[in-house]
């Protein structure tokens, strides 16, 4: 009599999803969330660190300044971006410092105030200096800049201003590549030589009382011919 067969092939089970449990779940997901928790952590440090720069080179241009206001003046930075010149420069020589640009707010806690781009939302006479940082190549009407700085600024006051200057062909292309980057903005601007800035300053009533070159690794990210002038009016 012959015996039943018994089969070693049992019937498979269906793969479901639901099969694999939370815990090997969770083992497949930690790969993912290092990857993040990394990437996250790279780009927080890349924020510091870009904010440590640039407060750092808000602060030596202020050191710079102040060796040039006078302690306990009023002075307007016009342009003033982040706003941290004027926070550190307020307290180096106990100034009053007002900033304007175009921008609704600024990142630095100053005295801030929102402008057209033309004229300067502060009284006739009412400042000892007055800063323009890389700012007047932004201009668009220039002579109503110039017009503007007379008018705010004190009988001895003090116009401080810092210009990218293309003395070389390296000095063109980074300006270029400037204009090409803020034109949407602000619309085009235009760079000038030294002797060109020397004469349009005479010819807006101003006498250059300092001027003084300024090296381009200043800023590495921004390689440029630069140059200082110290200004009051004649």
């Amino acid at each position: 009599m012959s015996q039943p067969t018994l089969s070693i092939l049992q019937p498979s089970t269906p793969y479901s999803g639901e099969s694999t449990t939370p815990r090997d779940r969770t083992r497949f997901d930690v790969p993912a969330r290092k990857s993040n928790a990394l990437l996250e952590g790279i780009h927080r440090r890349w924020r510091r660190e870009r904010r440590r720069r640039k407060v750092g080179r808000a602060y030596d241009m202020a050191l710079e300044i102040a060796r040039v206001v006078p302690a306990n003046s009023r002075i307007l930075d016009v342009g003033c971006g982040n706003g941290f010149i004027a926070h550190h420069l307020a307290a180096m020589v106990g100034a009053t410092v007002i900033g304007i640009d175009l921008n609704e707010a600024t990142e630095a806690a100053i005295d801030y105030r929102q402008f057209d781009g033309k004229h300067f939302p502060v009284a006739d006479g009412s400042v000892d200096a007055v800063l323009l940082c890389y700012v007047l190549h932004h201009a668009q009407d220039l002579g109503v800049v110039m017009s503007e700085l007379r008018r705010v600024l004190s009988d001895r006051g003090l116009a401080v201003i810092y210009e990218d200057i293309p003395c070389a062909w390296w000095d063109r292309l980074v300006c270029m590549t400037h204009d090409l980057k803020w034109r949407k903005r602000t619309g085009r601007c235009t760079f000038r030589s030294a002797r060109d800035w020397r004469s349009l300053f005479n010819l807006a009533g101003f006498e250059i009382v300092n001027e003084r070159p300024l090296s381009r690794w200043r800023n590495l990210a921004y390689l440029v011919s630069r140059r200082l002038f110290v200004l009051k009016q004649n």
